[in-house]
């Protein structure tokens, strides 16, 4: 609740219902399950409950609509996360490293996630994004920055992670509803592509670099972004 009375509504300002048939964690891997095989469109209030042979009621008792839902499945995912102790402040930059990887990988794994994160509420009381969140200011505050500049520092991290799995994310479930192997269908639009790209040089010289294993020069380009943000912030504590 507000100050004024108004409440907020998230599950994460709702009370835990008594003994219930039907657990909160029950709903939640289930709910992952439906969205890791069907994608986010297939997810509706009655179509879980019939996937747990409970009625849609039964979930009103835990989640009062399909928002409320998606915080929590967010949340579950966000538990996969892998973020190092702060053990080692010269480290830093390999820390932040490695969860930048582990949200990429975790985003990938579970790629209808990017398409709901701008729909999460108060996603940040969720217990695993909060623990994840911890984990990352406390590396960035041992490496020396300032407890409000690591917040924006930690924040600058995620966008960028986000960002490139976004895209990274749709790539792959468009290949997913093609049925090809991500090699094969980027040899099939070859041809299509090289003739678009008569008339642009350097967009040519741009696509003929990147021939190879295309999951390669995915993970060889995120990490080139990666390294150029933790460059920046490298930058600003040298100052």
């Amino acid at each position: 609740m507000t100050a004024d009375g108004q409440r907020i509504y998230s599950v994460w300002t709702r009370p835990r219902p008594a003994r219930e048939q039907l657990s909160r964690g029950q709903i939640v891997s289930e709910a992952v399950r439906l969205l890791d095989a069907e994608g986010i469109e297939s997810l509706s209030m009655r179509r879980l409950g019939a996937r747990l042979g409970a009625g849609a009621t039964s979930l009103y008792r835990h989640v009062a609509n399909k928002d409320e839902l998606i915080e929590l499945v967010v949340d579950e995912i966000y538990g996969e996360l892998e973020v190092p102790d702060a053990d080692d402040p010269a480290g830093w930059r390999d820390a932040v490293g490695h969860g930048a990887h582990s949200l990429r990988a975790t985003a990938l794994r579970h790629p209808w996630i990017t398409s709901v994160l701008g729909r999460v509420g108060l996603a940040g009381l969720g217990p695993n994004l909060m623990r994840m969140s911890d984990r990352m200011l406390a590396l960035l505050e041992a490496a020396g920055f300032a407890p409000a500049e690591a917040d924006r520092a930690m924040s600058t991290v995620i966008a960028y992670v986000v960002g490139t799995a976004t895209g990274e994310a749709g790539h792959l479930s468009l290949l997913a509803r093609s049925g090809q192997d991500e090699q094969a269908w980027r040899e099939s639009l070859r041809p299509v592509v090289e003739r678009a790209m008569e008339d642009y040089p350097r967009l040519r010289q741009g696509h003929s670099a990147r021939d190879g294993d295309p999951r390669a020069i995915r993970e060889e380009t995120f990490e080139y972004g990666l390294q150029r943000v933790l460059d920046g912030l490298s930058s600003r504590l040298e100052r």
